[in-house]
């Protein structure tokens, strides 16, 4: 399953998530919404207008939220 992580410079949510998914051994891509044209968009898509937003495989969510994490693990 492929991971992505919506993020920007300087969050301290999404740093928490890479920690997390690293902890867990989740191998993940960056997208920064900052520097990529259209991930803003994309984010906005989804309903989401906090940071970071994880998508993995059909599932999706906004923050650090070490239980969501834990699961696909």
């Amino acid at each position: 399953m492929e991971i992505q992580i919506y993020s920007k410079p300087a969050c301290v949510q999404c740093t928490a998530t890479y920690r997390a998914l690293d902890k867990q051994g989740l191998p993940y891509t960056v997208i920064d919404i900052t520097a990529e044209s259209g991930a803003q968009e994309e984010v906005e898509a989804l309903g989401y207008r906090q940071l970071p937003v994880v998508v993995a495989g059909e599932d999706h969510w906004s923050g650090f939220r070490p239980d969501r994490i834990q699961a696909l693990a």
